[in-house]
């Protein structure tokens, strides 16, 4: 039988690379919604209710100019807030600032899109409670790129100010930009023990998860394939984080990834590697 992991893996800890730390702060808190802390004059901790750190920022010297286009990394990252009233809330915190952003009805959650000022891209959304998730004849989730209800989300909205992103956020999944679905396949599926939940591979994207969630990894060649990892001093994803169920399944997977000939990393956080693709994830 192939390796699965534990139900109860989960992401954590994005961190991004980016050209001006004070302005991605000023973006994340002011637009976002985030609260900066532990902040130095090229780096930032961000959370949501004060404590659990959901992203990290810091600021690359000489940033590269050039295009991400035919690049692997970040698509986007995505905030998961706990209720349909907290997605009216940064919709209506939106609209008050007049911000531009992308929507998606996805089926299974409702999602507002975005990027920071580094064109890093951020997915703010909501799931549908799991009783209203629809399955295909193979078991796989049905997802869609439906309009959203406009009107019924900010009719949920608080009145009064932005008092800020909801506190029950989390990181609920990242999007990335890979060079072959395959490969992509074969590491995250096969090696990691993610399952796939829903097959877009004719449409060029994989959505793979632990415990039946929809998705916590989106995969896709929409850059190009045999796309190549961008420089090391360029804006972008640095790391996510996959947080194992517990120390035995971390254990096994770092032995898993060493005996595939992939460097495994010991440091305070727990474990670092990259993927096929250059990718940086944080294991813990």
């Amino acid at each position: 039988m192939t390796y699965q992991l534990n139900p109860a893996t989960s992401l954590g800890i994005v961190k991004l690379k980016v050209s001006d730390i004070k302005r991605s702060i000023a973006f994340y808190e002011q637009v976002i919604g985030l609260k900066a802390i532990h902040t130095t004059d090229a780096a930032a901790s961000l959370t949501a209710n004060g404590a659990d750190v959901l992203l990290e920022l810091e600021q690359t010297s000489k940033p590269y100019s050039g295009s991400h286009r035919g690049h692997t990394g970040l698509y986007h990252f995505a905030l998961l807030v706990p209720s349909r009233r907290a997605l009216g809330n940064i919709l209506k915190h939106f609209v008050d600032l007049k911000v531009a952003v992308g929507q998606a009805d996805h089926m299974v959650s409702e999602a507002l899109y975005l990027s920071d000022p580094d064109q890093n891209g951020i997915e703010i959304y909501r799931d549908r409670p799991r009783s209203e998730w629809a399955y295909d004849a193979h078991d796989r989730v049905k997802m869609a790129t439906d309009p959203i209800d406009w009107e019924g989300i900010l009719a949920e909205a608080d009145q009064g100010p932005f008092q800020g992103l909801d506190r029950g956020t989390v990181v609920g999944h990242v999007h990335l930009h890979v060079a072959d679905l395959n490969t992509a396949y074969q590491y995250y599926c096969e090696l990691l023990g993610f399952s796939l939940e829903s097959d877009w591979s004719a449409n060029g994207a994989l959505f793979v998860a632990a415990g039946r969630y929809h998705h916590h990894l989106g995969l896709n060649i929409w850059n190009g394939r045999g796309g190549t990892p961008l420089p090391p001093h360029a804006t972008g994803i640095e790391y996510y984080t996959i947080k194992l169920a517990n120390a035995d399944e971390l254990d096994t997977i770092v032995e898993r990834l060493t005996k595939a000939g992939y460097a495994v990393h010991k440091n305070e956080a727990g474990y670092y590697t990259k993927d096929p693709f250059g990718i940086g994830i944080q294991l813990q």
